[in-house]
């Protein structure tokens, strides 16, 4: 016997619910948007120097890692605020290490950029 058939219904619906989790982070969180642009530039300097595959998949890679970083941040934040009105350390300390894990992204993101992107544009301006 084979595995049950997912309905598409629920299949297509946990897709939009996904869908206005994104929009929700990119609509409420400056940051996100700040990263959003960063990427956009990213891949139109990969356009115009015509990257290579690995080098598209290393930028798509760390694309992918700050925004799902931001997305989580987000998400530990509302966490907390949900479950705590007051100061407490512990609230503090899963924010802040929340907003680290953003922080480590975007740096191997800048790492990937320096690695792809540098070496070509000291070659154009060269």
């Amino acid at each position: 016997m084979g595995e049950p058939a997912i309905p598409r219904s629920g299949f297509w619906r946990s897709f939009s619910f996904a869908g206005q989790g994104v929009w929700h982070v990119i609509r409420t969180q400056r940051n996100m948007r700040v990263h959003i642009a960063a990427a956009v530039a990213a891949v139109a300097v990969g356009l115009i120097l015509r990257i290579g595959a690995a080098d598209w998949a290393a930028v798509i890679a760390v694309i992918g890692l700050v925004l799902t970083a931001e997305t989580l941040n987000t998400v530990v934040e509302a966490l907390v605020d949900l479950c705590t009105d007051e100061y407490d350390p512990l609230a503090k300390a899963a924010k802040d290490m929340a907003a680290g894990a953003v922080l480590i992204a975007s740096a191997a993101a800048v790492g990937v950029a320096v690695v792809v992107f540098l070496p070509r544009l000291l070659k154009a301006w060269g």
